[in-house]
């Protein structure tokens, strides 16, 4: 079968773009609406995509005053649209930061469960010193002690959804054994950060475990993603940018010792469609007329680490910003942003318009016949196995895309027409259930 697109629909309370609650249509409480967010998954599963995905973060987000504010927790809230879909995956962010293994790793085995096998967890470190003010401490830690400790985490949370076997459970009546004791591996965990004896308390899931969905592209970053992700979320500006991105990613995977096609990597596309170019061109400006620059201006000092005041709208970034090897926060980010300033020579105004609809990640208006050449373009190029979709508006940009671009994705043969047979998300995204790492291959010695 030749090779067709991953898609992933990144939703995100009225849109992408920070001024998309501003917009006569959208709903400014629509971040805390079930139904809201039910008519997303629906339109994403019509478009049948592969998965939805939501974002998270263990603090309140930026000023209340600039865009909705706050979020329902991502794991409650995938229950919930589990049981108002059948097909799509379901993919929550959690932070290996400031959660315990023990915990998450039974939250998304029971989403797993309760889905039928649609669980992804997008594993994040969590930089700011926000989220960890909120849990007792008075910094973040260090970059690579973020990495460190989440590379911890993620081994002891397999060793949990591996500590029932497959066919633990017995449901032998006649004998009165409802499980085998014996297939129960308790992992003994004793760690730099973590402790943990007991096995888990949910048994082995459809998936085995989660889709592991990992999304920093710094040099501590890439190094996790090709030790454990299977699908890499990245924001990339350019095609140039982006195929080098994916082929060090590919080439780390093949020296961790694992299949490259076993780590998908969908870069993030904000699409703003319109039926011209000249539509599509001027609702992006609608869009950009209605951001509030402070909020931008604040943001930025932020992610640059200037002090208050310290940029001018009207002039290009300064001179003398910190290297990346000084930041401990969103490394990757922080490069992303600097690199496309300095390149296209951009006041901190225009900076800011470019930054409204997707943070980084690239923004790209024009017709439904557009976008979709772009997207294949990027496919065939060695540049992505698929995308994360972020539209601008939700929820008419999200139906524009699945009733405009999805056609013509089809049509080219680089996307499925229907789901076919009921089937994992794993198995969706061309990977395998994994082993077992507490049973033995026929054969092999036993475990001491």
């Amino acid at each position: 079968m030749p090779r067709q697109l991953h898609l992933n629909a990144f939703l995100m309370n009225t849109g992408h773009h920070e001024a998309s609650w501003r917009l006569p249509e959208s709903d400014p409480s629509a971040h805390v609406d079930l139904a809201h967010y039910v008519r997303l998954a629906r339109t994403a599963e019509r478009g049948t995509f592969d998965s939805l995905f939501l974002a998270d973060g263990p603090q309140l987000w930026s000023s209340v005053a600039q865009r909705p504010a706050g979020a329902l927790e991502p794991l409650t809230l995938l229950t919930a649209l589990a049981t108002a879909t059948e097909h799509i995956g379901l993919i929550a962010t959690a932070s290996t930061s400031y959660n315990s293994p023990y915990n998450l790793a039974r939250k998304f085995a029971s989403l797993d469960i309760i889905s039928g096998g649609r669980a992804g967890w997008n594993i994040v470190t969590t930089a700011g010193a926000e989220a960890a003010r909120n849990f007792g401490l008075d910094a973040e830690p260090a970059h690579a002690e973020r990495y460190a400790r989440a590379a911890e985490f993620l081994d002891v949370a397999l060793k949990l959804w591996d500590s029932w076997e497959d066919d633990a459970i017995v449901a032998d009546k006649a004998s009165g054994v409802w499980g085998d004791d014996t297939k129960i591996h308790p992992p003994r965990h004793r760690g730099r950060y973590f402790s943990v004896e007991g096995a888990l308390n949910v048994p082995r899931t459809p998936q085995g475990y989660p889709l592991l969905v990992q999304a920093g592209s710094s040099e501590d970053g890439k190094a996790f993603a090709a030790r454990y992700a299977e699908a890499v979320f990245t924001a990339q500006q350019t095609i140039e940018d982006a195929r080098a991105f994916y082929a060090d990613l590919k080439s780390r995977t093949v020296r961790e010792g694992r299949d490259p096609e076993h780590v998908k990597v969908l870069p993030g596309i904000v699409p703003v469609l319109g039926s011209t170019e000249a539509e599509a061109r001027a609702q992006e400006e609608l869009l950009e007329d209605h951001i509030v620059h402070r909020h931008g201006v604040e943001h930025l000092e932020r992610l640059l680490q200037l002090p208050a005041g310290s940029l001018d709208l009207d002039a290009e970034l300064p001179a003398d910003l910190p290297p990346e090897d000084e930041i401990e926060g969103a490394k990757s980010r922080y490069t992303l942003v600097v690199e496309l300033a300095r390149r296209e020579r951009l006041t901190v105004r225009r900076l800011i318009g470019r930054l409204g609809g997707g943070r980084g990640h690239l923004t790209f208006a024009g017709t439904p016949e557009q976008v979709a050449d772009a997207i294949e373009t990027w496919f065939t190029r060695g540049a992505a196995d698929g995308f994360n979709i972020m539209p601008p508006v939700l929820p008419s940009g999200l139906e524009l895309f699945v009733d405009h671009v999805v056609p013509l994705l089809r049509a080219r043969g680089l996307l499925r027409t229907e789901y076919g047979p009921r089937t994992t998300l794993r198995e969706r995204y061309g990977l395998p259930r994994p082993a077992n790492q507490y049973v033995r291959p026929a054969g092999a010695p036993a475990l001491v």
